[in-house]
C-alpha cells in the first residue's frame, strides 16, 4: 500500500522543549584543559559547519568528547555515551525526511494476540489515524506494536525496536522497512519516542506501556515537553484504562500528589472515534508553541476575535504571571521558523505551574 500521509501544508519545528533550548552562546563550549587541542577545535568546527551557532556546538560536542575520553571514565561509560549519541544520530537521520509529516506514537503490549480485541482495536485506531494524516511510530515488536504497524501500512509507520533477549525481532509488517531503528537503550528509544510525535495512544499492555505512558505524561506536566494529546485507548467494553484512572484518582488525586487539571492531559477512552477526535481536534485551531523568555507564543491557524481573547483573559487568568493576552504576528525572535509567519499568536507570560491549565487553553482555542 502506497504512502497515504503527506506533509502539512502548514509545517511544524520539530522542538519538543517549546524553545526552551534554543538560545546557545558561544561563551559555553569550554575547554579541554589544552588550549592548543581547544584552537584546533574551534578550527575544525567552523571548517565543518559555516553557520555560527552550529559550529559553537559542534565544538562544545568534541570538547566534551575529548574530556571523556582524556578523564576518568572507564571504557564502558564512554561506551554508552558513545552509542548514545549514535542513537540520537541515526533517530534524527531516519526521520527528518518526515520531519512535516503528523504522527502518533502507539504503545502496548507484546504479548496481544491478533485475534485479541485489543489487537483489532490498534488495527483500527491506526488505519483511522493514516487516513486522518497521520503516521504510527511503535516499538517494532508483536502484539500491539503490530497491530499498529499493520493499521497503518508498512509505508506510513516506523518500528522502535529494542534489542532484548526475547521479544526482539520486528514484526512482518515493519521488519526491513528503512524506518525501522534498533535501540540498545530504552532512554534513547523513550526520547525518540516523545520528540517525534505529535501524539501518543497507550493501549492495555505491562510495565513498558506503564512506563512510556508515564514518561510522557511526566515530561508534559512538568514543562520539559510540549502539551500533545495522550489518549487511552481499550477494547469496546474494556476496562483496563478505567481501573488505571480509577487508581490514578482514588490514590494521586485524592492524596493531592497530582492537581485536578493533570487530568486534562490524557482521555480514556474505548472508542476508536472517539480516540480520533480527541487527537485531530487538538490541532484544529491551535499550531504550536513556543517560550521566548518568559512568554509563551501560541500559533494558531486562524485569528480570535477580541471577546473571545478577552474571555480567554479572564478563565485563565492564574497562568498569566503578568500583564495581558495578546493576538500579533511573529516576535523577531521567530525569525528562524519564517513558514510560521503567516500564523496568529497568542502571546502572554506564563505562570508554569500548570501544564493541565494550559491543555485546557488550547482546547477553548480549538473550540472558539
Amino acid at each position: 500500500m502506497a504512502q497515504q500521509v503527506r506533509p502539512t501544508e502548514i509545517p511544524k519545528e520539530r522542538d519538543f522543549t517549546a524553545g526552551m533550548t534554543r538560545s546557545f552562546s558561544c561563551s559555553y563550549v569550554g575547554t579541554t584543559g589544552d588550549s592548543e587541542i581547544d584552537d584546533q577545535i574551534i578550527a575544525l568546527a567552523q571548517s565543518i559547519e559555516a553557520d555560527k551557532g552550529k559550529s559553537c556546538l559542534l565544538a562544545e560536542m568534541m570538547t566534551t568528547a575529548v574530556r571523556i575520553s582524556r578523564g576518568r571514565s572507564e571504557q564502558s561509560d564512554f561506551k554508552l555515551m558513545n552509542r548514545t549519541l549514535k542513537e540520537m544520530r541515526i533517530t534524527e537521520e531516519v526521520f527528518h525526511p518526515y520531519k512535516d509529516c503528523r504522527k502518533v506514537a502507539i504503545y502496548g503490549s507484546a504479548r496481544t494476540k491478533p485475534e485479541e480485541a485489543e489487537y483489532q482495536t490498534t488495527v483500527k485506531f491506526a488505519r483511522r489515524m493514516r487516513e486522518e494524516g497521520y503516521m504510527s511510530v511503535t516499538g517494532a515488536g508483536p502484539g500491539i506494536m503490530a497491530a499498529g504497524n499493520e493499521g497503518a501500512g508498512r509505508d506510513d509507520s516506523f518500528g522502535l525496536n529494542i534489542t532484548l533477549p526475547f521479544e526482539a525481532s520486528a514484526n512482518e509488517f515493519i521488519k526491513g522497512d528503512p524506518k525501522l531503528i534498533d535501540y540498545n537503550y530504552f532512554f534513547t528509544r523513550k526520547l525518540a519516542f516523545v520528540k517525534e510525535v505529535d501524539a501518543a495512544v497507550g493501549c492495555p499492555g505491562g510495565f513498558g506501556t506503564m512506563d512510556e505512558v508515564f514518561e510522557a505524561l511526566t515530561l508534559i506536566q512538568t514543562g520539559k515537553a510540549v502539551v500533545y494529546p495522550i489518549v487511552l485507548l481499550d477494547a469496546p467494553g474494556g476496562t483496563y484504562w478505567k481501573t488505571w484512572n480509577q487508581f490514578i484518582t482514588e490514590h494521586l488525586q485524592r492524596l493531592k500528589l497530582i492537581s485536578d487539571h493533570d487530568f486534562a492531559l490524557y482521555k480514556v477512552t474505548d472508542d476508536v472515534e472517539e480516540a480520533v477526535a480527541e487527537i485531530t481536534g487538538f490541532y484544529r485551531n491551535y499550531h504550536s508553541y513556543r517560550y521566548v523568555g518568559d512568554k509563551i507564543v501560541i500559533r494558531m491557524k486562524k485569528e480570535l476575535s477580541e471577546a473571545t481573547i478577552k474571555e480567554l483573559e479572564r478563565e485563565y487568568a492564574d497562568i498569566i504571571k503578568s500583564g495581558e493576552m495578546t493576538q500579533r504576528g511573529p516576535l523577531d525572535t521567530e525569525k528562524d521558523e519564517p513558514a510560521l509567519a503567516e500564523l496568529p499568536r497568542l502571546v502572554f507570560r506564563h505562570r508554569r505551574g500548570s501544564f493541565g491549565k494550559l491543555r485546557l487553553l488550547i482546547d477553548a482555542i480549538n473550540r472558539a
